[in-house]
């Protein structure tokens, strides 16, 4: 049977993530719950964030890469079984697990996905304890930990999901650019949120940290991860990841406008939950840039609300700005640039592969999730 049918198609990488993570969390309970009981909270409170939503995409889209070069014989072959191949891929979830712990707190973020945070979380149990100090300060720091643990967490299930010396070489590259990447990101992303907002806005600077805080670790970075396991060849590795940046842009934009005007049920995020905290995105930029040229006074309303505002009625004022000046059109024509720009650069690219349009599907799901 050749290689490329032994490979699940991307509809269960899900499953078999939540599998392999499975079983990699009850390992790590045998091997350290003992400590304490507080160490044990800890992993706890990591496993119910790790394993209580999210997407996989991350998973979804190394595998895509080492089955797109394995199909189309681009490659040098499989470095293990399936089961290790899907454990390594499962491993990015503990990057996404400490980026978002953390950035909760950078946010002040009360909930993800419906639930508590994680520091808010470990507040709460601080509070229903009646233990001395601050409830918060507390929270922060177990909550900060935790996101510690996720990041170390990330590189024992890659080395030890079972693949050979020569994969786990190769992955050097994509692996330690996406770590360094999504923390400068970030770092990008406090200093944009913390710059004045009546200097002229700066869209460029808003799509950088779309770039490195999100596109690099979910997208790019992943595709290169999976190509690089099977001995993708550089020509590949970089068709993958102009197409994988393209999509992860995308798919930020569209989170951006979800943000401001995304369903709480859906997104479960406080509805306008960006206008709250002041996130500086490609959206607000550009509204503020219109605005600025045609209506100078709505300009001053959306600057003097970006991250003050608290009510319904408040977040729905500066919406209004928004929409009226042009920018969630502008956004709209980005994301479906560079998502027919990937589309296409796949398709010449990896014609005739079973991959090819179970990528595409997720590519388009992610980067139209408006309905």
């Amino acid at each position: 049977m050749p290689e490329s049918l032994q490979l699940s198609p991307l509809s269960a990488v899900p499953t078999e993530v939540d599998a392999a993570l499975g079983t990699f969390f009850r390992d790590r309970h045998a091997d350290y719950d003992a400590i304490d009981p507080v160490v044990a909270d800890g992993i706890d409170a990591l496993e119910e964030f790790v394993t209580g939503g999210g997407k996989r995409l991350r998973p979804v889209f190394t595998w895509a890469g080492l089955r797109a070069v394995v199909e189309s014989g681009r490659g040098t072959g499989l470095p293990g079984t399936p089961d290790q191949l899907m454990t390594a891929a499962a491993s990015l979830e503990f990057i996404q697990a400490c980026a978002l712990i953390h950035d909760d707190i950078i946010d002040h973020s009360d909930t993800r996905r419906g639930h508590p945070t994680t520091h808010r979380r470990f507040a709460a149990r601080h509070r229903a304890a009646g233990w001395p100090g601050s409830a918060e300060d507390y929270g922060e720091s177990l909550a900060i930990l935790v996101g510690d643990l996720a990041f170390a967490w990330a590189d024992d299930m890659l080395a030890d999901a079972g693949l050979d010396s020569a994969a786990l070489q190769r992955a050097r590259e994509p692996w330690r650019a996406m770590r360094t990447e999504v923390i400068g990101g970030q770092m990008l992303d406090i200093a944009l949120e913390n710059s004045p907002l009546d200097a002229a806005p700066d869209p460029e600077a808003a799509l950088k940290v779309n770039r490195y805080k999100t596109a690099a670790y979910t997208v790019e970075r992943p595709l290169h991860l999976g190509a690089a396991l099977v001995g993708a060849d550089a020509a590949t590795v970089d068709l993958l990841r102009t197409a994988g940046r393209d999509i992860g842009l995308a798919f930020q934009l569209e989170d951006d406008y979800l943000g401001v005007f995304g369903d709480p049920a859906v997104t479960g995020k406080a509805a306008g939950d960006d206008l709250r905290s002041g996130k500086r995105t490609f959206l607000l930029a550009g509204a503020l840039a219109a605005a600025d040229r045609d209506d100078p006074a709505a300009a001053r309303r959306l600057r003097g609300g970006v991250g003050t505002v608290t009510t319904d009625a408040e977040v729905d004022a500066l919406r209004d700005i928004i929409l009226t000046s042009g920018a969630v059109d502008q956004t709209t024509d980005l994301v479906r640039t560079l998502t027919d720009r990937a589309v296409a650069l796949l398709r010449g690219t990896f014609a005739g592969t079973p991959v090819l349009d179970e990528l595409i599907a997720v590519a388009e799901k992610l980067t139209d999730r408006r309905s």
